[in-house]
């Protein structure tokens, strides 16, 4: 996807810069100058500039190859200090500890962003399902237990967006119809709880809750994602009782 298109006449010079910066995500953490000119719609003149720029204040780095760049470390010490993520994170945090150390699964913490689910802490035990979610990964809102929480309780918009652009199958259990999905998230509301089975991936099943603030608002979804031949309803309780914590803390 193209990050940014500085062909547009008028783009200012921050633009191109925001443009060159959203190049990198979890699927593309280092890029090359002539990825970055292709993704940001950038001449190579103006990205090698911009890039250089970025170097020099610390935003992107040069790895030793001399050929790839990637987030700078000031950078991420300016993300670390927005505010929603790093408080819901210090809430989070030891009660993910203590239901990875109890399940000896993977335990998620995710907020809606953008029409989707983006990952924002993870901990895993090496007994637990593999699974290729990174923190600061994206995962579809229709087909993830987090998913369904944050969808359940999100702006109506987000529910036409979402059915409007249509519901990806990603596997073979994939909830594609719009009504159906309806009906999970009317349950997801009634009951508190999400379950995903094996709709993002085989052998794989989860279970999220919703994380709310002293407002009764929902802040993000805390979830566990396990082996499809375990009980994944039997930990559901677990996590409804760690993610009410968090509420309590947020409060």
């Amino acid at each position: 996807m193209v990050a940014g298109n500085s062909a547009s006449p008028g783009q200012s010079v921050s633009g191109r810069l925001l443009a060159v910066l959203d190049c990198f995500d979890v699927a593309h953490p280092t890029l090359t100058l002539t990825e970055i000119a292709d993704r940001a719609g950038l001449p190579l003149s103006t990205a090698r500039r911009l890039i250089a720029e970025l170097v020099a204040w610390g935003g992107l780095e040069r790895l030793p190859d001399g050929r790839h760049f990637r987030i700078g470390i000031r950078l991420w010490r300016i993300g670390s200090l927005a505010p929603r993520q790093r408080v819901l994170s210090e809430a989070a945090f030891p009660f993910m500890q203590d239901l990875c150390e109890a399940t000896r699964e993977n335990v998620q913490l995710a907020v809606l962003d953008d029409g989707e689910a983006l990952c924002v802490e993870k901990i895993s035990s090496r007994q637990a399902v593999p699974t290729a979610t990174l923190v600061g990964g994206r995962l579809p809102l229709h087909a993830t237990a987090v998913g369904k929480v944050l969808l359940a309780f999100s702006p109506p918009q987000v529910w036409r967006d979402l059915a409007t652009a249509g519901l990806p199958a990603l596997t073979r259990n994939t909830i594609v119809q719009p009504g159906r999905l309806a009906s999970a998230l009317e349950a997801v509301v009634e009951q508190g709880i999400a379950y995903s089975y094996e709709e993002m991936t085989l052998g794989a099943v989860s279970v999220a809750a919703p994380i709310r603030d002293a407002s009764g608002t929902v802040q993000g979804a805390l979830g566990i994602v396990t082996h499809s031949h375990l009980r994944v309803d039997q930990l559901g309780p677990a996590v409804r009782t760690a993610a009410l914590g968090i509420s309590r803390r947020l409060a």
